[in-house]
């Protein structure tokens, strides 16, 4: 990785915490949890979180968040949780090969 590039690796590693901890809630929950209560409790106070582009953008029902960084979750109805994507561009120099 050239110097000076952003850490992508870092930042789908932060998304996957935060999706754990949507899981994490769930469980602990012990009972059905709706994305709003997700949004509530668990996303909206993470510092990762676009709230504004989240809220043009993420759909109703939430099925995207989006980051500040190129990285974001999105809801996998059919497995009921949250998967990073990536929503922006990556920096050239990133994929350079010294």
């Amino acid at each position: 990785m050239a110097e000076g590039t952003p850490d992508y690796y870092a930042m789908v590693e932060e998304a996957w915490q935060l999706s754990d901890a949507a899981r994490d809630y769930v469980k602990n929950a012990g009972r059905e949890v709706d994305n709003a209560e997700l949004w509530d409790k668990v996303f909206s106070p993470s510092p990762l979180i676009d709230r504004e582009r989240t809220g043009r953008e993420g759909g109703q029902p939430l099925a995207r968040i989006f980051f500040t960084n190129p990285y974001g979750l999105q809801y996998r109805p059919d497995h009921k949780d949250w998967i990073p994507f990536r929503h922006g561009a990556l920096d050239p120099a990133y994929l350079k090969i010294d």
